[in-house]
């Protein structure tokens, strides 16, 4: 058991250390960018994602709403992964790939920011929800892994993190997560 742990914390700290580069830098400073420029503008940030990226919209986006690291006037942010009722219905009557683009075509609005979190980049309801958000002109940032071999044009950032096993992903992704939190919370008074 103890090899199972000291395994895992070496992955876990060699897996950050690949995601420490300029060009990581440079793509989560664009990302919060992007966003707190659209929050200035009285636009919100809508997230989504499936399973464990449902729960990591959901998470980011109360780190927002509510606080981070201190206390400070609201941010305009939702997670699409939360209405059981929207979802089921939406995934009853017309099928679980419209869920998310379905509440972009409700909800977003143009300046809005899509944060869409999908650990392999290719989840159908994730990618129609990228659709859904380009034709609103909304702002699109995509949170996804070196799976996803290819880059999405319909993106203004698309972040892969430098894993392939699902944990670590996750891992990377609420850490950025929390970047972009503490970045927004500073400068957005």
């Amino acid at each position: 058991m103890k090899k199972v742990i000291k395994k895992t914390l070496k992955d876990v700290v060699a897996s950050f250390e690949n995601l420490n580069s300029s060009a990581m830098e440079e793509a989560i400073y664009k990302s919060y960018n992007i966003m707190v420029n659209s929050l200035r503008n009285k636009k919100k940030i809508i997230f989504c994602g499936n399973g464990g990226s449902a729960a990591d919209s959901q998470h980011i986006a109360a780190e927002l709403v509510g606080k981070y690291l201190k206390i400070r006037k609201a941010i305009p942010a939702i997670s699409i992964t939360c209405d059981t009722s929207s979802l089921t219905s939406i995934g009853n009557d017309m099928g679980f790939d419209y869920v998310f683009s379905r509440q972009i075509e409700a909800v977003g609005e143009k300046g809005d920011i899509l944060f869409a979190m999908s650990t392999s980049g290719k989840s159908k309801n994730i990618l129609n929800a990228i659709t859904a958000a380009k034709k609103k002109n909304m702002k699109i940032i995509f949170l996804t892994s070196q799976i996803l071999k290819k880059s999405s044009p319909t993106c203004d950032i698309v972040i892969k993190v430098p894993a392939i096993r699902v944990d670590r992903i996750q891992e990377m992704h609420i850490t950025i997560g929390h970047i972009i939190c503490e970045l927004i919370e500073k400068n957005l008074e």
